[in-house]
């Protein structure tokens, strides 16, 4: 698909998790630069939620490393499109 909006919105995920990237995997959606091992304590968990996004591009991130890293969350999207902080990088 060439429109990641109609992708990402398509597989239930808002607008204001937005990124470069949308996957699914298992039923999950996965937006953004979320890291393997976040997405593979998704799989074993199994929790009720649309997927994981990572917003925007934030440096440190999976396939963003380099000289500049930020801490940045990855959030898990509830079934009504909610954020819970699933995890949090560089703190």
């Amino acid at each position: 698909m060439r429109d990641p909006d109609v992708y990402r919105a398509r597989h239930g995920i808002p607008e204001v998790f937005a990124s470069c990237h949308t996957a699914v995997i298992d039923g999950y959606a996965i937006q953004g630069h979320v890291p393997a091992r976040e997405i593979k304590r998704l799989l074993a968990e199994r929790p009720k939620a649309r997927g994981l996004a990572v917003p925007g591009m934030p440096g440190g991130s999976p396939g963003m490393e380099g000289n500049r890293s930020v801490p940045y969350e990855v959030f898990l999207v509830l079934p009504d499109g909610s954020p819970r902080v699933y995890a949090r990088y560089g703190r």
